[in-house]
């Protein structure tokens, strides 16, 4: 299952809701979307407007991947339960927000971090969506644990304090 979520953002984002309203009816693959203020509404996908939070984080879990918006509160939910988002920025040229701050900030994001992909053009989301797993596993995705590290630096402060 694929979730989608744009948010609460008061204005449309029929753009990324058609698209995989589209993608949906062509593939064999359970799309459910968070449509949110969007007009379109989803002909061959499970919908609504807004889902209670527990919901969505149940989505989420779920999810074998989750498409957001650019909003930091939609992609670190999936980020928080180990899954790589792939996140399709808002733009002002289509009336989807005030200006161009979720691209900007997404791309810097996905090249200090490394833990979402990051889609600036929709007609790239297919190939996305198909090849998912394979750019996943590719990423270099800031996620690794500072634990064997800290762990081998405390040792050596211990042996210090010993000797």
């Amino acid at each position: 299952m694929i979730f989608v979520t744009v948010g609460t953002h008061e204005q449309q984002f029929n753009r990324l809701v058609e698209y995989m309203d589209k993608w949906a009816c062509e593939h064999d693959e359970e799309v459910i979307i968070q449509t949110g203020f969007s007009s379109y509404e989803p002909k061959h996908c499970k919908w609504s407007k807004l889902y209670p939070y527990q919901e969505m984080i149940k989505m989420v879990s779920a999810a074998r991947l989750v498409i957001t918006h650019g909003g930091p509160s939609s992609f670190i939910a999936p980020l928080q339960i180990g899954k790589t988002p792939i996140v399709v920025p808002r733009k002002k040229e289509y009336g989807e927000h005030v200006n161009d701050h979720q691209a900007e900030f997404c791309n810097q994001v996905a090249k200090r971090q490394g833990t979402i992909i990051v889609i600036d053009d929709i007609r790239k989301l297919g190939d996305t969506i198909k090849n998912y797993d394979d750019i996943v596993n590719g990423m270099n995705n800031g996620m690794n644990s500072n634990n064997k590290k800290f762990c081998e630096d405390l040792g050596k402060i211990v042996d210090k304090l010993i000797k």
